[in-house]
């Protein structure tokens, strides 16, 4: 049965003053809070950049998903590779998402709004020098045409090393959002096994990705994405979280933190099936509104 938070769980979660968050005995990830967002990806970038130096070293593939949002980690891990001369061809990179239109179909490949893929050539592969680039046969992409590829290639080549994964505010990884059909109700383990698939997209990840680029405007965010499922990243040994946006995060990294594992907030499933869970955050991030108010409830 899938647990429910209660009122009062969240709010005692969400009462905790950040300075205190990681004296916390009951904590499901380790926390690491940086005071600004430069300073914790630069981190992660560093992070990235060793773990490919080390399985280089080991004659092993590094086998990674990663986002196309937040980007910020990628500036350092980019610099890193194109001065150190760090190898990328042993690199597979399992991409989580991409949007599609109205009636389920992708969208033109460039770099635009809609376009993850392009988001990714732009911002990723376009700045590393091509002799150490990771080869487009290794670029995992989601297809409407071959939902099977990434799932099935990602079990031929033995799971995932590291999940780098941005959170949403109501828990989603890459478009794994909480189900909400009535008509479908999932254990969850039905979900930590879901497979790449075709999604309608929460309204309520509509609102956020709206206000974040458009003003509010809802009509120009996509209504629908090809997601990785949870089968393939709970594959990984590793996850990092970086979650850095503000006020619009506040309550998922508590949640994140102290949840038991929920469909309500399916973030909370990797510490379930993951050995290694990592939460960062920044002070902005980490501190929440409701841990200064006087107690009255």
């Amino acid at each position: 049965m899938d647990f429910k938070i209660s009122r009062e769980e969240l709010y005692r979660w969400c009462s905790i003053p950040w300075q205190d968050l990681e004296k916390q005995p009951d904590l499901k990830t380790k926390l690491v809070i940086k005071e600004d967002r430069a300073s914790m990806m630069s981190i992660i970038g560093n992070m990235m950049a060793d773990e490919v130096i080390q399985h280089n070293a080991e004659g092993k593939l590094t086998k990674w998903v990663l986002p196309a949002g937040p980007t910020d980690e990628y500036d350092i891990f980019i610099d890193r590779v194109n001065k150190e001369r760090i190898s990328l061809k042993n690199l597979w990179v399992f991409h989580m998402d991409d949007f599609l239109d109205w009636e389920g179909r992708p969208f033109p490949v460039g770099d635009t709004y809609e376009s993850l893929e392009g988001t990714m050539n732009a911002c990723f592969y376009g700045r590393i020098d091509p002799e150490l680039n990771v080869p487009e046969n290794q670029r995992i992409w989601t297809r409407i045409n071959d939902l099977d590829y990434p799932d099935n290639l990602c079990q031929e080549l033995g799971g995932i090393d590291t999940l780098w994964a941005g959170v949403g505010c109501k828990g989603l990884v890459a478009f794994c959002e909480p189900p909400r059909r009535y008509s479908c109700r999932l254990s969850i383990e039905e979900y930590a096994n879901s497979k790449t698939r075709v999604v309608d997209l929460n309204e309520d990840t509509i609102v956020a990705l709206s206000q974040r680029t458009f003003g509010g405007c809802y009509d120009r965010v996509p209504p629908k994405a090809v997601t990785l499922g949870f089968k393939t990243m709970l594959s990984a040994k590793r996850a990092v979280y970086m979650i850095a946006t503000g006020s619009w995060k506040q309550t998922v990294v508590r949640v994140a933190l102290f949840s038991e594992p929920t469909l309500e907030y399916p973030v909370t499933l990797l510490p379930k099936y993951i050995p290694d869970v990592t939460l960062f955050c920044n002070v902005d991030t980490a501190d929440h509104p409701m841990s200064h108010e006087i107690k009255g409830w």
